[in-house]
């Protein structure tokens, strides 16, 4: 699965998981699926309620633009996620970091003539394949790709720490059990982020939840946030074996 590394408007580096083609054509089909189901169901109550079995200048004047903009106003009002996005857990962002305004999927929703009707969605396919940031001509005009929401595959805290250089290893801090897994996986989450990236927010992330793990367990505020992170992380996997 490839990865994106998105700069935040905070400079803080956020990488997410990029959305296949399999799971964007898949969406694309729940979405079109959910469409045709909704039109069947407009004209069927149209008719039950009027009882008019003419409905010509219904379909022209509500269900043709209900078809036509169906994509471009559920995104819009879905934050970046149509209602196939959102059941297969896939989202549209900006890859400055920024939320995508309505220009943007404006632009998007335009190129869909070009990426996958007219082409039969070779175009959109082939340029998602090729580039290294899941864009089809749609994205790369509105300067967007679209992420998965939920990660491939959930890791553990034993799957990120090894266990085997920690045989010998005395626990420190023994409250540490009143800690969850989440917040560990969290905890180790951060200290990747700023050993990698070193800058102010991520140093402010760093001492926050350091501070906030340490009156948890009713600790003294340590001096060394980045070494007490690492303590806490070893005494827990040590501890919760």
């Amino acid at each position: 699965m490839s990865n994106i590394a998105i700069n935040t408007t905070q400079n803080v580096t956020i990488e997410y998981e990029l959305a296949s083609v399999r799971e964007r054509i898949i969406a694309f089909l729940m979405d079109y699926f959910i469409l045709i189901i909704s039109i069947v169901f407009l004209i069927f109550l149209y008719s039950s309620i009027t009882g008019d079995p003419n409905t010509d200048y219904f379909i022209y004047f509500v269900i043709v633009p209900f078809y036509v903009f169906y994509s471009l106003t559920s995104e819009i009002i879905g934050n970046g996620q149509s209602l196939g996005k959102k059941a297969f857990g896939i989202k549209i962002i900006k890859l400055n970091g920024k939320e995508p305004t309505t220009s943007d999927y404006i632009m998007r929703w335009a190129f869909r003539l070009i990426d996958i009707y007219v082409s039969l969605g070779m175009v959109a396919s082939s340029l998602i394949s090729s580039g290294n940031k899941g864009q089809r001509l749609g994205d790369l005009i509105a300067n967007t790709t679209i992420i998965r929401l939920r990660p491939s595959r959930t890791v553990s805290l034993r799957e990120i720490l090894s266990i085997k250089t920690l045989l010998e290893y005395k626990p420190v801090y023994v409250n540490v059990r009143l800690m969850k897994e989440e917040e560990m996986i969290l905890i180790k989450q951060v200290i990747d982020r700023f050993v990698k990236y070193k800058n102010k927010v991520h140093k402010q992330a760093l001492d926050r939840i350091a501070i906030a793990t340490a009156r948890k367990l009713s600790i003294e505020e340590p001096k060394d946030k980045l070494e007490f992170l690492k303590t806490i992380l070893k005494d827990f996997v040590v501890l919760s074996r």
